[in-house]
């Protein structure tokens, strides 16, 4: 699980998220307020639908909060590796945020999953 993790703000202009994800190199990133209150993903995924829209002028035409994936499947820091692989197997996700009492401890993904299996 990776602790430090890059988060967005739902009211982000979503050409400045898009921007994010690529200057960190990630494929999405938690959405939290407060924070560290997870409140949904931004991932390329969604990106995507500003390509299905066809606009010109994605600026302005929302946030993030318009695109995210709200209430995001999540694990708990405690679950074993074997929850976690169940979960990636059961959903086309990528990244999982890992979330105590409502709050965002971290992320695992799916490469974290095969670091796992190496060392066993």
């Amino acid at each position: 699980m990776d602790t430090e993790v890059p988060t967005i703000d739902p009211d982000m202009d979503l050409l400045d998220a898009v921007e994010f994800l690529l200057e960190h190199h990630v494929t999405g990133a938690p959405v939290v307020i407060e924070g560290d209150k997870l409140v949904g993903m931004f991932t390329e995924k969604d990106c995507l639908k500003l390509l299905a829209m066809g606009s010109d002028n994605v600026r302005a035409e929302g946030r993030v909060k318009d695109f995210m994936t709200p209430n995001p499947t999540h694990v708990p820091s405690h679950m074993n590796v074997y929850f976690a692989a169940g979960v990636f197997m059961n959903a086309n996700y990528r990244r999982l945020p890992v979330v105590d009492d409502g709050h965002l401890v971290g992320a695992i993904t799916r490469f974290d999953i095969l670091r796992a299996i190496k060392k066993n």
